[in-house]
């Protein structure tokens, strides 16, 4: 895989265009993610192909590369590359081509994994789940062996990313993003979350431990976006505190309403099959706590994590992409 300079045309000095620190007024989250998504949707399409990665004789192979972008491109919220995105502008005062290489990669490397996780967690083996963003799960449409492979293949395609070897980057960033994301993702993160999950059906939790498990299984992601995000640039450490408060409480705010909605919203409006965690018996925050405790817990998340903005010391006006983003996650239909 080769690096990406920052040359006319490329993801990067698109990104560097449309980043907009002196913004308007009324902040207007749509116009800006869809600035954002649209450099992400173009660098994850760059990225993830079976083109022959520099220093190598080979791509590869058509099949395998097929079902990773399959399962990665044209779909999701893409809330992991946006959090990754607004951490940085609000840590960076000024632009930098290395700060926006960085920070291009790292939001692209958090949707890998982040899409790397659902094939797996989709599988007859772990959830068993046929529909995911409102089309056939990866091992529904390539096969089982072609979905775990592919899942495989997204992890490692995302350190690789964070790693260029064309000096974009400097190897200290790629040391701490690379460091951030495995701790993230690995057995004391994503990965352990799961295990959690795996091992809790039809068990009976504390709010506690169901804390615990969501924490690791979803919430350590989010908040590793953001700190990742602020960690392509030299934020402040008081800052860096906040934003990390900020992230845990985003963090897990995102699973309590994923579980309220997996209860209220039908299969269309979600994009997967809606009821599965009661038809299997899962804990969930609406089993422990009820739908309107669950509601109100959401809400009071939401408020730790604007009051974590208000204490980071950075302007508001460099945190307005990530207040608007703690609102979209705890009022989202979907």
């Amino acid at each position: 895989m080769s690096g990406i300079a920052p040359t006319i045309g490329s993801p990067v000095a698109s990104l560097e265009a449309s980043l907009v620190h002196a913004a308007p007024a009324t902040f207007d989250l749509d116009g800006w993610a869809g600035l954002r998504l649209a450099q992400v949707e173009q660098a994850l399409d760059r990225w993830v192909t079976s083109d022959v990665p520099q220093g190598l004789s080979h791509g590869a192979p058509a099949e395998l590369v097929d079902a990773m972008r399959y399962a990665v491109l044209d779909g999701g919220k893409r809330l992991r590359p946006l959090l990754v995105l607004a951490a940085h502008e609000a840590v960076c005062e000024e632009d930098c081509d290395a700060c926006l290489s960085a920070a291009l990669r790292a939001a692209c490397a958090v949707e890998l994994i982040h899409a790397y996780s659902l094939v797996h967690d989709d599988m007859p083996c772990m959830d068993n789940d046929v529909l995911r963003r409102g089309k056939p799960t990866v091992h529904v449409q390539f096969g089982e062996a072609s979905a775990l492979l592919a899942g495989d293949a997204l992890q490692a395609l995302a350190f690789e990313l964070l790693t260029p070897q064309d000096g974009s980057v400097e190897p200290i960033v790629q040391a701490n993003l690379c460091a951030l994301l495995a701790r993230a993702a690995g057995s004391a993160g994503m990965a352990g979350g799961q295990a959690i999950d795996l091992a809790s059906v039809g068990l009976p939790l504390t709010e506690s431990q169901l804390r615990e498990m969501h924490e690791l299984k979803t919430g350590a992601l989010l908040q590793a976006s953001v700190v990742m995000g602020a960690q392509c640039g030299t934020p402040e450490p008081r800052a860096l505190r906040a934003l990390q408060a900020y992230g845990a409480a985003i963090g897990l705010a995102f699973q309590v309403v994923d579980d309220i909605l997996d209860v209220i919203a039908d299969s269309t409006t979600l994009g997967k099959t809606a009821g599965k965690d009661a038809d299997n018996n899962k804990p969930t925050y609406v089993s422990l706590m009820g739908l309107q405790a669950s509601q109100a817990y959401a809400q009071r998340l939401l408020a730790q994590a604007r009051l974590a903005l208000d204490d980071s010391g950075l302007p508001q006006t460099r945190t307005r992409a990530l207040r608007a983003l703690a609102d979209m996650v705890v009022n989202r239909a979907h």
